[in-house]
């Protein structure tokens, strides 16, 4: 891949630091200097320039499904179990691989162009979605999602072995698969327990929806008389590393048991309101030493996969959910849609922050504009004022996916019309 030279932009590590002038050497796949580069270093590199500009970690989206592009609008405004048995279910069940590909393929677009550099991915045909990781040049964990009622011979936990054994850190280590169990009120105990068995014999994780709403809190309660999370704890589910997505409705043992397990939070603000599922205590979460990530869910519960959209709703939803303004600062914010989100991933070894010898996956935001002006704190500004169309430049790997806001891993013009082709067939 060779060299990166990113001239005079600013750099906000996400380390603690604060925001400092400078340039960034990147080196094949990670970073090798940040702050002063000589010409020396910087001997035969591509140059970039970064004026007017920050650069920052590429955001982590830590739960969507990417195909849910093709039903974007389709279903909205609706409660989330008539939503899904009446509108999704249906809609989804038409779903062929060709489908899942250019779906995947559309979300792809949209998480370049918007600054996501890493998602974690639940949805069915998930080979295509590592096709298309592979193609776009995204890092992803993948997973395939299991639910009991389509599946009473065990074919999909079979083949999310297959995936595993097929794309487990292949794309030069760009994809992780992990195991889906559903929700606990689509997988009885003796299916979990396969799952879980699988994903231990194939030495990975969990992705699993939990306590979303309070109706999956009625059916857990009275059919095995625990909360959600004691559910997926008894049946060993924590034991291996867990992504746990929504978490809305923990107790204070349910908070212990995933602190004491390690399990990583998936915090879905738009998609909890916009299904009226409710709001997580984030900040009691953090304060009880919880790692916790931002994610988009599917762009049917939410309709974009905009993390600037998604950090910007995070913080004002819970500072009035707390009555609190001081609650979530912008920097705790951004720490959550990055550094946290690799934290809950178990992927911050190598990503999540702009630090020497890490990937180099991060993007350029171009604060020129008149939103950003007068720049009075950028940090607050990337959280307040920026949207997703300000990414200027993303980088995974080492490799350019969008220059100048152009994209180069992908045909989006072709991507558009193909999307737009199967929804008229499929809605």
């Amino acid at each position: 891949m060779g060299k990166l030279w990113i001239r005079n932009t600013q750099i906000l590590t996400m380390t603690g630091a604060p925001l400092f002038a400078g340039d960034i050497l990147i080196e094949d796949d990670k970073i090798a200097v940040l702050g002063q580069v000589s010409e020396e270093q910087a001997s035969g590199a591509e140059v970039i320039d970064g004026r007017h500009t920050v650069a920052m970690p590429g955001l982590v989206n830590t739960h969507t499904h990417a195909a849910m592009t093709l039903l974007r609008s389709y279903a909205d405004d609706m409660e989330l179990m008539p939503w899904l048995n009446d509108k999704i279910w249906p809609a989804e069940a038409k779903f062929v691989n060709e489908y899942i590909y250019w779906g995947s393929a559309l979300a792809a677009v949209e998480m370049i162009q918007s600054g996501t550099t890493t998602f974690a991915d639940m949805y069915d045909s998930m080979h295509e979605v590592a096709r298309v990781t592979e193609e776009s040049g995204l890092r992803a964990n993948l997973a395939r999602g299991c639910v009991v009622f389509s599946d009473p011979e065990l074919k999909n936990i079979q083949k999310n072995v297959r995936l595993y054994e097929n794309f487990h850190n292949t794309a030069d280590g760009r994809i992780k698969v992990y195991f889906a169990p559903h929700a606990p009120y689509t997988c009885p105990p003796e299916y979990v327990s396969k799952i879980v068995e699988a994903a231990d014999q194939c030495k990975t994780g969990i992705h699993v929806h939990l306590a979303e709403t309070q109706d999956e809190l009625r059916q857990i309660r009275e059919g095995y008389g625990k909360t959600p999370t004691e559910y997926l704890n008894d049946l060993g589910v924590f034991k291996l590393p867990t992504l746990a997505a929504h978490s809305v409705y923990l107790t204070e043992s349910d908070i212990a048991i995933l602190k004491e397990n390690n399990v990583g939070i998936a915090h879905n603000p738009s998609s909890n309101l916009k299904l009226a599922s409710g709001i997580a205590n984030i900040p009691k979460y953090l304060q009880a030493g919880l790692n916790v990530g931002i994610g988009t869910d599917g762009c049917s519960s939410n309709n974009t996969l905009n993390m600037f959209k998604e950090m910007t709703i995070c913080s004002f939803v819970q500072k009035v959910n707390a009555m609190d303004p001081t609650v979530l600062p912008a920097e705790e914010i951004l720490k959550l849609g990055t550094i946290g989100g690799a934290k809950a991933m178990r992927w911050d070894d190598e990503i999540g922050t702009l630090e020497v010898g890490k990937k180099a996956d991060l993007i350029l935001v171009d604060i020129n504009k008149p939103h950003f002006a007068p720049w009075n704190n950028t940090v607050s500004d990337l959280v307040y004022s920026a949207q997703g169309s300000d990414v200027k430049t993303t980088i995974v790997n080492g490799k350019v996916l969008m220059k100048n806001y152009e994209v180069l891993t992908m045909d989006v013009e072709k991507i558009m019309a193909e999307t737009s082709r199967i929804a008229r067939n499929v809605l």
